[in-house]
């Protein structure tokens, strides 16, 4: 894997989340990371697919993320899937909690970065899970606008 430089921005996103889900709020919220975790992610050595957040005692839980091992770690490395702690504000946790209350909405991580400071933060966002008629509709608007750009491009 190529070496990132300071002014390329790390970004992972969760592709699928998008397509799986309706998405209804978007929340920003900090990660509370040990050790070795933030030389890994600033590698790009991430991956969100597998990971779902949930809420416990009025905190936030991010778990089944993987942030890769440290390549130059010692045993002293961190442990991949451990579960992390999303750093949020009392107001958005309890909005959290309230639409967490409804059926069908779950709490979905879309984006992890590192900010302008060096902080590594995730967009995580409420969903409702779309069901298989809403998935094909999404797909013929994709192909829709797909069509209609490579027709314009003609035209140019």
């Amino acid at each position: 894997m190529a070496k990132k430089t300071k002014n390329q921005s790390i970004s992972i996103s969760n592709r699928k989340a998008r397509f799986e889900y309706e998405l209804l709020d978007v929340f920003t919220a900090g990660l509370q990371l040990q050790g070795t975790e933030i030389k890994s992610l600033r590698e790009g050595n991430a991956n969100l697919a597998e990971a779902y957040c949930y809420v416990q005692d009025s905190e936030v839980w991010i778990t089944g993320m993987y942030i890769a091992e440290y390549s130059y770690g010692s045993y002293m490395n961190h442990e991949p899937k451990r579960v992390r702690k999303l750093l949020l504000n009392k107001k958005e946790i309890s909005k959290i909690e309230s639409s967490l209350q409804d059926v069908g909405v779950t709490l979905v991580p879309l984006k992890l970065y590192i900010n302008a400071k060096g902080w590594a933060k995730i967009e995580i966002s409420l969903g409702r899970g779309k069901k298989l008629h809403d998935k094909r509709e999404d797909l013929k608007q994709k192909d829709d606008q797909r069509q209609m750009d490579r027709a314009l491009k003609q035209y140019k």
